[in-house]
């Protein structure tokens, strides 16, 4: 059996590392365009800034080893052409024709199953100036190894990013620092527009202003400008001019799928290679895996892009399988996507507050704020959950996260939950693990859930941040109850017109003290006691109080503004 893998960053190595444990004697060759093989290109942003010392770290094994042609060759069996580019595939007599680019010798390889894993490039905008000295990509290790040792020889002081979506806003955490200002321009009005709802966004533009990053949102890039040497000087942008020492376009990558258009495969209308469960084309001999391939949603069943190297390494084992008789399937997935950045966990899974009313859902959300372990142990942080979930039967769509604290512990078990179709009511029971350093008596998880079937039983009534800040510029009257100790008062006041305080232990005594004709929104620290607030006075009567959810750990994000 001959199996070639036509691309060897991840998809290409994990097929052939597979394909080799169940057949011993199967002809498997790689063919790869570059240098490198099987690297870890999320590592780039972490080499970038300097977490990561070495590049070559990005290639090596757990085991310290590095995966080049030799380590392929010994450890695998299988055969690796570097700097040789596949050009063309002839699917009737199932062979393909590569390029040596170094000699442009070219040469026909056989095959009895071809995988094409040619992955993704940058999406680079067609704009004046893209090709100036000095604008980079954040793609490939070449291209992070340039942008590391440009700044440090010309000690540079300012960068633009362009996008700021995971790699955008990864670089501009890399690269921000007392001594070099980043600014960056985004076209739509939040960052990480594919991966949060404005409001969890909120959190992020907060944290990372609080670290002097120059956030542009709303700001569409119309031309970089050069100096006489060729290299970028400036930003043209719809909002003004960027004077800059370099740029960084980061908007985003499209699938490579030119080989397989050539060669008659079917391109989905994601824009990627269209493929089965198997992951296998149109044509039976021929699979596609990784950024050059598309999947399937597990909530809308629609077909999506979302290219991940988690998802690519997976492919590669159902691709192996399946080539072996054995009937492995890739599963549809939930678009599970999370990053580290201004030392913020960030992530979603699931469908968005947004992308759920789009296709037709009645959403029913809350958005939860706690600790990621007990308030006494040492180093608890704080974490916001969104979860979305449908109004009828509570079943959950999505969930986002935020925060300082570990929220990837959450958004894994919410990844597992929508996996199995769980309610709402379902995570209330989860049997969670707990100890101080690990999480609280109840987890943030379970909080979470609880209120929001609170919320869509009509047990409690709650109020998003940016719900009451319509109402409030709308001129309508409200009270904002201020629940929390003196002392935190103190700390930080609320300026907000309509503010009342009276703390929670008071307000039994003193509840009349608040005003009967307006809406009562109350607001603690994390939101708890801004409910346990609310509970109380609708015990008094009063119908007219919600509750802030979140409390003022996402509504400092907004209240900064005003």
């Amino acid at each position: 059996m001959k199996v070639i893998m036509i691309g060897g960053v991840v998809v290409g190595p994990k097929v052939s590392a597979r394909l080799r444990r169940l057949n011993s004697d199967a002809e498997i060759t790689i063919i790869e365009k570059g240098t490198l093989l099987s690297y870890g290109a999320c590592g780039l942003p972490l080499y970038v800034a300097n977490l990561v010392p070495q590049l070559d770290g990005l290639m090596k094994t757990s085991y310290g080893v590095l995966r080049d042609t030799d380590f392929f060759q010994s450890q695998k069996n299988a055969k690796v052409l570097t700097q040789t580019e596949a050009i063309k595939i002839d699917r009737v007599n199932k062979k393909v024709l590569v390029r040596h680019v170094v000699t442009g010798v070219e040469e026909t390889l056989d095959y009895d199953y071809l995988v094409l894993g040619t992955g993704a490039i940058p999406s680079i905008p067609p704009i004046p100036g893209v090709n100036l000295g000095q604008v980079f990509t954040l793609h490939r290790p070449q291209d992070a190894q340039a942008l590391k040792e440009f700044i440090k020889a010309k000690k540079v002081k300012h960068v633009t990013v362009m996008g700021s979506g995971l790699i955008g806003i990864e670089t501009a955490d890399a690269l921000s620092s007392p001594r070099l200002k980043v600014a960056l321009c985004e076209a739509e009005s939040q960052v990480l527009p594919k991966l949060l709802d404005a409001d969890m966004a909120q959190l992020v533009e907060r944290q990372m202003k609080l670290q002097g990053v120059d956030i542009r949102l709303s700001c569409r890039v119309k031309a970089l400008e050069g100096d006489a040497d060729g290299n970028v000087c400036r930003v043209q942008t719809e909002q003004g001019v960027i004077e800059t020492e370099a740029v960084v376009i980061a908007t985003g990558v499209r699938p490579e799928v030119g080989l397989a258009r050539e060669a008659g495969l079917t391109i989905g209308i994601t824009g990627a290679i269209q493929v089965d469960e198997h992951l296998m084309t149109n044509d039976p001999f021929i699979y596609a895996g990784g950024d050059c391939a598309e999947q399937r949603h597990l909530i809308t069943g629609e077909p999506v892009y979302i290219p991940l190297a988690s998802t690519a390494n997976k492919q590669g084992r159902v691709i192996a399988d399946h080539i072996m008789g054995i009937s492995a399937r890739y599963a549809p997935v939930e678009g599970t996507s999370v990053l580290q950045a201004f030392e913020l966990n960030i992530g979603r899974t699931g469908l968005g507050e947004a992308e759920a009313r789009k296709r037709g859902y009645n959403v029913v959300t809350s958005v939860s704020s706690g600790l990621d372990s007990t308030h006494y142990y040492p180093m608890h942080a704080n974490i916001t959950i969104k979860l979305i979930a449908e109004k009828e039967d509570g079943r959950l769509l999505g969930a986002q996260v935020c925060g300082l604290g570990d929220g990837v512990k959450r958004l894994d078990v919410l990844a597992t939950a929508l996996k199995f179709g769980a309610k709402v009511a379902d995570l209330i029971d989860l049997d969670l693990a707990y100890a101080p350093p690990f999480a609280t008596a109840i987890d943030v998880l379970i909080h979470a859930a609880t209120t929001l079937e609170n919320m869509r039983l009509g047990v409690a009534q709650g109020i998003t941040v940016e719900a009451f800040l319509n109402r409030l510029q709308a001129g309508e009257k409200l009270c904002l109850l201020d629940v929390r100790e003196p002392d935190e008062v103190a700390a930080n006041p609320l300026s907000i017109e309509g503010t009342k305080v009276i703390a929670l232990g008071e307000l039994r005594e003193r509840w009349e003290e608040v005003p009967k004709d307006s809406l009562v929104v109350t607001v603690c620290g994390l939101g708890i006691r801004g409910y346990d607030a609310a509970c109380m006075l609708k015990g008094k009567g009063m119908n007219q109080v919600v509750f802030l959810q979140g409390g003022l750990s996402v509504a400092n994000a907004y209240f900064d503004k005003i």
